[in-house]
């Protein structure tokens, strides 16, 4: 590419690499709902377009010769596809260089990165929501051999519960703090040079035990609020919300805690079996005092086929927060790919004779559109780098956030 001049084609190419190179999370989940309209694909999508997940049906077994028809539930998760990008100015002279010139190169680099930091902050925004499994409420950081195992044998074992495929597709992202702990918690644990070799070298987990590792610096953050768990009030409860004894005064639980409710064990998703151990739930919204309803998820459902907990909440008994009072954790996520989806997609483009040249490539499921325009008052031209993707919780059950502080 030495003698290669800076197209809108090569630009768009060469921008696209380096996103495809760098997105961490992007990289580790889900990429096959991207081509599921075919007339969208053609077209090209617009910012707040859906494209709804389906999700198969769930039954539970019958036992015996007589046929108990079950109805099928038609589930999807939607995804909602957003658009943003960068834009840059190039002077005349400068279009006139080849691709590989250093100026060039940190143009792109810097427009690329900025692109990619917002796709995986927006996954991580929404892992920190809507992933309600959780583990290591204390937040110790796994320093020692024997913490690090501990914390990777932990997020697989409840992914085990939780039903996901051991099928090398599980991945865990952390943030510095806890990627650093790793790293020297399992200095000398593996026995190949290779792999002690490449540890050594970069400073980041390799692929072990189960899980392929990224550290992120855009892993989010969840911050407890101040409210003290108070009794669960009325039996029987199902659904989305559990009533609850007032929130105290000038107390707040904050939307995204984890909390357990009493005698409510997490199921196998296809046995329906408890696995022993509490089902944990995410706040979906702040309760402010004297409040007496948490929104959380997933709902609390008790049979059929889409159970996934032993019991409704013993009622007088208290929830339980994890995690401390007024405290910040990093939430670092073990998930299998399936838990998440991003899709990436084309966008519209404008028509002839508006004076634009636009260049739109896709590969390897990542997508951006290049659109340069002339800039008579400062002679320039303007570089538009757009890229329209959207990101859903296809199965949060499939995922686990480890707290960090």
């Amino acid at each position: 590419m030495s003698n290669t001049l800076l197209t809108s084609s090569i630009l768009a190419k060469e921008t696209l690499a380096v996103i495809e190179n760098n997105c961490a999370f992007g990289g580790m989940v889900n990429r096959d709902y991207e081509t599921v309209h075919s007339a969208s694909m053609r077209d090209g999508y617009e910012p707040g377009a859906t494209i709804n997940i389906r999700k198969p049906s769930r039954y539970t077994y019958r036992s015996g010769r007589v046929s108990v028809p079950q109805a099928s539930v038609d589930n999807s998760v939607p995804l909602t596809l957003s658009q943003g990008g960068a834009d840059l100015n190039f002077n005349l002279f400068e279009r006139s260089l080849q691709i590989t010139d250093r100026r060039i190169q940190k143009k792109i680099n810097a427009a690329a990165a900025t692109i990619v930091n917002e796709i995986d902050r927006v996954g991580l925004l929404l892992a920190k929501t809507a992933v309600y499994n959780c583990l290591n409420p204390t937040g110790a950081l796994p320093t020692t051999q024997a913490l690090s195992l501990a914390a990777i044998t932990g997020i697989n074992q409840r992914l085990d519960e939780m039903g996901a495929p051991r099928d090398n597709m599980r991945g865990l992202i952390m943030n510095p703090a806890m990627n650093a702990a790793t790293v020297g918690g399992f200095a000398g644990l593996f026995n190949g040079q290779a792999k002690l070799g490449r540890q050594f070298d970069s400073g980041l987990m390799v692929d072990s035990l189960g899980l392929s590792y990224a550290m992120d610096q855009n892993v989010a953050v969840h911050t407890n609020g101040n409210a003290v768990a108070t009794n669960i009030n009325g039996s029987g409860q199902t659904g989305s919300a559990v009533t609850i004894q007032p929130v105290a005064a000038a107390q707040t639980l904050t939307a995204g805690t984890v909390i357990t409710l009493p005698g409510v064990f997490a199921v196998n998703p296809q046995s329906r079996v408890s696995t022993g151990v509490l089902a944990n739930f995410v706040v979906t919204a702040d309760v402010v005092a004297t409040g007496t309803s948490i929104p959380i998820s997933p709902a609390i459902v008790t049979s059929g086929p889409y159970q996934n907990v032993t019991a409704s909440p013993t009622t007088g008994q208290p929830y339980v927060i994890k995690g401390a009072a007024s405290t910040s954790y990093g939430c670092n996520v073990g998930f299998h790919e399936d838990a998440f989806t991003l899709a990436m997609v084309p966008m519209a483009t404008p028509p002839d004779g508006t004076g634009a040249r636009v260049e739109q490539i896709s590969h390897n499921g990542y997508t951006i559109k290049v659109t340069d325009f002339y800039d008579g008052t400062n002679d320039n031209v303007v570089t538009r780098l757009d890229v329209l993707f959207g990101w859903a919780a296809t199965y949060p059950e499939l995922a686990c956030k480890y707290y960090t502080v």
